[in-house]
């Protein structure tokens, strides 16, 4: 008798290893995303730290956002021809580290140029 209480412990321990086991593994996955998640948001603070330092310091905002864009002459600066606005604010979105393209459209660019946003700002 005591050796079939053996067993059905040695059963039952065994069948909470598996749960362990399976919570183990969620864990783990929970962990994953965490650190995924983390790194994504320590470089868009990055990114932003970046933006806010470029916007407080005056030397470097007179940089052009667009160098391949050209400048709005006079008409366009007293609203009568404002058809490059949205042209220029994307520019501006991309130039700052955003995706602009209808696949990744605001998520932060981890990997360099996009080539669905630069043909989209080359239409």
């Amino acid at each position: 008798m005591e050796k079939k209480n053996i067993f059905a412990l040695i059963q039952e321990m065994e069948t909470q290893m598996g749960h362990m086991h399976s919570e183990l593994g969620g864990l783990k996955l929970v962990i994953k995303e965490l650190l995924e998640e983390n790194h994504r948001l320590s470089f868009e603070n990055e990114q932003l730290r970046k933006i806010l330092k470029r916007e407080a310091d005056p030397a470097e905002a007179t940089h052009p956002i667009a160098p391949n864009h050209p400048q709005p002459n006079k008409a366009e600066e007293h609203g009568e021809d404002v058809v490059g606005e949205g042209y220029d604010n994307l520019a501006r979105l991309y130039h700052e580290g955003f995706h602009i393209c209808n696949v990744y459209y605001g998520h932060l660019r981890t990997e360099g140029d996009c080539l669905f946003c630069l043909s989209f700002l080359n239409k």
